[in-house]
């Protein structure tokens, strides 16, 4: 479900209640390396790689991994949300950066071709030592909307029973629903049958 408009609050979303009962996309190693792959954080030949070459059950323990530090932004996205994040929250980010200080990132000048003239580019590259070395591109993500989103745009579905969150980047800032497919359709349908009830 990537709905949120920001990775990092797809990656909160990764849990959910689309009906009744919860759905962990990240249950596992497998259900981690998809999401992965959907969200297009790590290449897919990275993803191959990192799978073949783990261990029993090293999948799995890193989507354990994973399904902590999900939990423990969600606690601070919704503690935050609905206000400007302050500096003073920055004592809070202790979990984030122990998973971003793990990086093994380098730059390396490559050949690119734009608009039919050949060049050079810097490019950002990743040492993709281990599985757990997964979890640093979600660390980015999260990073990203401690940085870029302002958290008074940051919002909770208003739908019933909903756990979704997103960043509201409408123009007037009035976005209520996850999916006015989903929620939004739900509450309209909601709204309806209780005008008819009252009626009747």
């Amino acid at each position: 479900m990537f709905i949120a408009d920001s990775l990092g609050l797809d990656f909160i979303n990764s849990i959910a209640t689309p009906l009744d009962a919860p759905v962990d996309t990240i249950a596992d190693g497998d259900g981690l390396v998809r999401w992965l792959a959907q969200a297009k954080l790590v290449p897919p030949d990275v993803l191959g790689e990192l799978k073949a070459r783990a261990a029993p059950g090293e999948l799995d323990k890193v989507a354990e991994q994973a399904r902590a530090l999900r939990e423990w932004f969600r606690g601070f996205v919704r503690k935050h949300m609905g206000r400007p994040l302050t500096p003073q929250a920055l004592a809070e980010l202790e979990p984030l950066h122990r998973v971003l200080a793990r990086d093994e990132t380098f730059s390396q000048v490559v050949a690119i071709s734009h608009r039919g003239h050949d060049g050079f580019a810097l490019e950002q590259r990743r040492r993709w030592g281990s599985a757990e070395s997964l979890l640093l591109p979600i660390g980015e993500a999260m990073a990203k909307v401690v940085c870029e989103e302002s958290f008074a745009d940051i919002r909770a579905c208003e739908g019933h029973a909903c756990t979704l969150v997103f960043a509201d980047h409408t123009r007037a800032r009035a976005r209520r629903w996850c999916s006015m497919a989903i929620c939004g359709n739900r509450a309209k349908q909601a709204a309806h049958r209780s005008r008819i009830k009252q009626r009747g």
